[in-house]
């Protein structure tokens, strides 16, 4: 029987209830199990907040608290299914504490509805896949600021319109991807900061008569604070989704643009960068190929995650305010998302470990013209106005009496005599600390029984 079934009501298995019910489920179990974990913890909180109010008793609290750890620990082990015939997580979890419990386990869901129960399960599961994303991509910062710094006297050339304009560097091209991602990380500790926030007791959106204690769950879950409206509460579903995809967008888009330019710069016509042979797959006719088919699927799979909050946007369109159907396909634009991501941010710091860089680019002759501000720049400081600079190196360059001056003097913040990685990190340690999720992995394990240490 689900959740919301009535006594009495008939379970009659015709050919069209199946449809309908294979229509309404949809994925819905399948998604559910990334929520398991974290409804068992919802569990654990408002069972303790129960005893606090005179809804369950201490030995009932403690049956409940032995036995939902125990499903825990199932989950833990890959051993927690969602048994054929029942609709969520939540009715699985409720089942497995009443066959034990009997009367006990159905006690749980007093003072709560399906729908602030899913919702603090989305909020604790974005909160905790954010972190990882967030772990995962400071891997990748750090990666970038060893080899800016391992390669910053590497001259590489620039680009505007994709032609050849000034000289650059590896240093300045690693560090700048590097501090890409710490903008990226302001997006990433927005969304957390949203979702870590306590919708539980807001019940089906109008609160409960019960005398709830949602500061306490607030507390005992680890967050930040709790969403104060019980409306606003359930209209938060949709809008923690699209700020979550959102900000993994902004670092897709990121990691989508450098695989582009890591995919040009490996080919033979710019030659500025070598894969390892891992990263490339050859072709069934042409012997001397080594394609960049790394990169070029990670760039396919950055771009199609930038698509994702749009679809939260055209779900939620026009939904008036209170609980509706709809959202429920939002976890399957959700979920598998974070999958992704992480599964990218894998690869591209491997990729960015084990590529190689050519070094003595621009002492190639093709690359003369990228000087020629330097040639400018020097005139200037021999007190020539820059607009007679400028014209006068316009005519040697024409009359083919130009000489580059390839002795570079930058040394201002950012510059590739001056990279400025120092202020970059202090820019991301910064950012990491605005998630405080040491608060929320402490609770977590206090709720689990466990110490620190095993955290």
């Amino acid at each position: 029987m689900k959740l919301w079934q009535k006594e009495g009501a008939s379970t009659e298995s015709s050919e069209i209830a199946q449809q309908i019910e294979r229509f309404t489920v949809g994925r819905d179990r399948e998604m559910d199990l990334y929520l398991a974990p974290f409804d068992v913890l919802g569990n654990l909180a408002h069972a303790q907040m129960l005893e606090t109010i005179g809804l369950l008793t201490d030995h009932e609290l403690s049956l409940l608290q032995t036995e939902l750890k125990t499903i825990y620990h199932d989950i833990e082990a890959g051993h927690f299914t969602i048994e054929e015939g029942i609709e969520d997580v939540h009715s699985q979890v409720e089942l497995l504490l009443t066959r034990t419990l009997g009367n006990v386990g159905k006690k749980i869901h007093s003072g709560r509805s399906r729908n602030d129960q899913v919702l603090v399960d989305l909020k604790l599961f974005t909160r905790d896949r954010i972190w990882q994303v967030a772990q995962a991509t400071e891997r990748v910062f750090q990666r970038l600021i060893s080899r800016s710094e391992q390669h910053k006297d590497d001259l590489l050339p620039g680009y505007t319109h994709l032609q050849i304009a000034m000289p650059s560097s590896f240093g300045l091209w690693f560090g700048a991807y590097a501090e890409a991602l710490t903008d990226d990380m302001l997006t990433l500790q927005t969304a957390y900061r949203l979702a870590n926030r306590n919708p539980l007791g807001s019940g089906a959106g109008y609160g409960s008569s019960f005398p709830l204690n949602r500061s306490l769950t607030t507390e005992l879950l680890g967050f930040e604070g709790m969403h104060v409206n019980v409306v606003y509460a359930q209209m938060s579903r949709g809008k923690t989704e699209q700020t979550a995809l959102t900000a993994m967008a902004a670092v897709a888009a990121t990691i989508s643009r450098m695989a582009m330019d890591i995919c040009l710069y490996n080919s033979q016509n710019f030659g500025f960068l070598i894969l390892p042979d891992e990263l490339t797959t050859g072709s069934s006719i042409m012997p001397h190929k080594k394609n960049p088919d790394v990169a070029e699927l990670l760039r396919a799979k950055t771009n199609r995650l930038k698509a994702l909050p749009m679809e939260v946007t055209l779900v939620m369109s026009n939904l008036p305010s209170g609980y509706h159907r709809d959202m429920q396909l939002l976890k399957e634009i959700l979920m598998p998302a974070f999958d992704e991501l992480l599964d990218c941010l894998h690869i591209t710091d491997f990729m960015l470990e084990h590529l190689q860089v050519k070094p003595n680019l621009l002492d190639d002759p093709k690359y003369d013209l990228l000087f020629s501000v330097e040639r400018v720049n020097e005139l200037v400081l021999q007190g020539v106005p820059f607009r007679e600079a400028y014209k006068t190196v316009g005519k040697e360059i024409a009359e083919h009496t130009y000489v580059p001056p390839r002795q570079l003097h930058h040394t201002h913040e950012g510059s590739i005599g001056n990279l400025g990685n120092n202020l970059i990190v202090e820019q991301m340690t910064t950012v990491i600390a605005g998630f405080g999720a040491d608060r929320a992995q402490e609770a977590v394990n206090q709720l689990l029984g466990r110490i620190n240490s095993e955290s």
